[in-house]
């Protein structure tokens, strides 16, 4: 009988199932189909490098389960939290055009969902296609609670490159002994700077050249003379990585979910938050190939791990015993070969970008030491200068409210922030050269919630300039809700006289490694409603407070407008 029963219960879950689906695709102007997801938050026991621990998940994978999908599809996730954590899931790349209630960041635009408690995020991949990933957005949840999302053209749409015999989904990452969010609270509380990763890993494997890992090893086999998609992710929390294929030359087609001009390049650097398609020819003699990880040390100051992660790119037929050929990486500092690659990149066609422009920012980005107030300065001072380290944008620290912005704008509650960010910073010096960075000079900086207000519509360009308070360093920032033209970037300080733009065929992009030491230009248009994060996509930067908030105000109608919240939207 209990047999029976549970038959019946299956079948009314697939006629409703089933219900939903037509309902939503036919309800919806946007999607051509719906694609259901289930995701379970939930802990598992992971052995590496000598050790086990409990790992946060979603559904037991490290890393996470891939989200297929095509343009204009609707996809629809249940996030299910069987964890004691809080958490979110932040879809990076997509575009959320009229979806804002879906994005993801804790506090930004949701509560967080609780133990216990489940949310269902229902989006639309508007006019996307190609490599995007999910990810955690609560704590350093992202350590361990990533996957990839891949996003296919429309049907009989090919790919503007010679279609691949195979493709492959490369996650690149960072591993740590500790719990990742005791690390976080630990180093929060210290004032100083973070531990380095005990791995880095690639798909989840650390390679062969630490400790209890010579099996560990992820591995492609390829037959001669066939090309490859790889699809690379740099899902890692801290470090941006240097990727290389032993002999092999690797061909950039696409770049944060963006075709470009094909650009052939023996390595690529990948921030967190970055993802980039390339083209592999297998065609070296059979054998075996190494694939290294290595981080890019644009930080002087900073520790890195400098063991690399190892995968294996390995012909059919090669000797079982042969050895793998050693991939050859840049110098692990090398700001020409990052360099290189970022010149290479134009979008696939002509795009014209937008000359007019309503609104002008720019913002200064980096890292500040703060005054010691502690009662235990030894224990939570251990910044520069016996001070507490802290990060900024415009020299206003971050501060995460007690509810979603996004829902105190939407409700009209006052109190949760405010809209005072400044267009410039306060003020104007040697940002990478001369700037203060003994504690007598002002390497303060404010905390706040601050956003900045655009009218529908705006045309935006954002100066991004780096400075050396502290350090010099390479910044990934990532950009919700919207994609941008990189329509320049240089070394020093921006010069608006000197600074040479592309206005022709820049790169359509949603994260900006801005150079160390230097600026970068972006110009988007400001046309999807709601509340969006800017953000360093180095956690412990954002940790600190590398970010700063943008609401885009309603413009004419339903299509311009944000729509009201999901009925089963987390609570504070």
């Amino acid at each position: 009988m209990s047999n029976l029963i549970t038959l019946f219960m299956r079948w009314l879950c697939l006629l409703s199932a089933i219900y939903n689906a037509k309902h939503i695709a036919h309800g919806s102007s946007m999607g051509e189909s719906t694609r259901f997801y289930d995701f379970k938050v939930q802990t598992k026991r992971d052995t590496k490098l000598c050790n086990s621990k409990d790992i946060v998940t979603i559904n037991g994978m490290f890393p996470g389960p891939v989200i297929y999908a095509q343009e204009d599809d609707r996809v629809i996730v249940k996030v299910t939290n069987k964890t004691p954590f809080n958490v979110t899931i932040h879809w990076h790349g997509v575009r959320q055009r009229l979806s804002c209630w879906y994005d993801g960041p804790s506090l930004i635009t949701q509560c967080p969902i609780q133990s216990g408690q489940s949310f269902t995020y229902n989006f639309s991949v508007v006019q996307q296609k190609g490599t995007f990933f999910w990810h955690a957005h609560v704590s350093w949840l992202r350590g361990t609670v990533h996957g990839a999302m891949i996003v296919y053209p429309k049907a009989g749409v090919p790919y503007p490159f010679k279609f691949p015999y195979e493709e492959h989904i490369i996650i690149l990452g960072e591993y740590w002994l500790q719990d990742l969010q005791q690390i976080e609270k630990a180093t929060l509380a210290s004032g100083g700077p973070p531990p380095k990763p005990d791995a880095y890993t690639i798909n989840g494997h650390p390679g062969p050249n630490y400790n209890c890992s010579t099996n560990d090893v992820y591995q492609i086999d390829v037959i001669p003379g066939k090309t490859y998609l790889l699809r690379l992710i740099n899902a890692g929390l801290n470090t941006e990585n240097f990727f290389a294929i032993a002999n092999h030359n690797l061909t950039i087609v696409e770049a944060d979910a963006e075709y470009t001009k094909p650009f052939t390049t023996d390595s690529v650097m990948i921030g967190p938050g970055q993802t980039l398609s390339v083209l592999i020819s297998a065609n070296q003699p059979v054998g075996k190939y190494s694939m290294a990880v290595a981080p890019y040390e644009s930080g002087k100051i900073v520790i890195y791990q400098n063991v690399s992660a190892i995968a294996g790119f390995n012909y059919i037929g090669a000797p079982s015993d042969s050895l793998s050929l050693p991939a050859k990486l840049p110098k692990l500092d090398d700001e020409v070969a990052v360099k290189t690659v970022m010149d290479g990149l134009r979008s696939l066609n002509q795009v014209n970008v937008f000359k007019e422009i309503d609104k002008h920012l720019f913002i200064t980005i980096g890292l500040n030491v703060q005054n010691c107030h502690s009662k235990t300065p030894k224990q939570n001072c251990q910044g520069m200068h016996n001070g507490v380290l802290a990060a900024s944008m415009n020299n206003i620290s971050f501060v995460n409210p007690n509810i979603s912005i996004l829902e105190a704008y939407y409700k009209k509650i006052k109190g949760t922030y405010t809209e005072d960010f400044p267009d410039t910073p306060p003020k104007f010096y040697d940002f990478v050269n001369g700037a203060p960075n003994t504690i007598p000079y002002d390497t303060q900086s404010l905390n706040g919630t601050r956003i900045k207000v655009l009218k529908y519509g705006s045309r935006v360009q954002l100066i991004l300039q780096d400075t050396g308070i502290v350090n010099t360093e390479n910044h990934p920032m990532h950009f919700h809700g919207h994609s941008f033209y990189v329509v320049g970037y240089g070394k020093g300080n921006f010069n608006p006289i000197t600074a040479q733009f592309n206005l022709v065929d820049p790169p359509y992009m949603n994260t900006i490694g801005v150079p160390t030491g230097g600026w970068a230009a972006i110009r988007f248009v400001a046309d999807n409603p709601g509340v969006w994060f800017l953000h360093c996509h180095i956690d412990i930067h954002k940790s600190w407070g590398l970010g700063m908030v943008f609401i885009v105000n309603n413009g004419q109608g339903e299509q311009e407008s944000l729509p009201h919240p999901p009925p089963d939207l987390p609570q504070c």
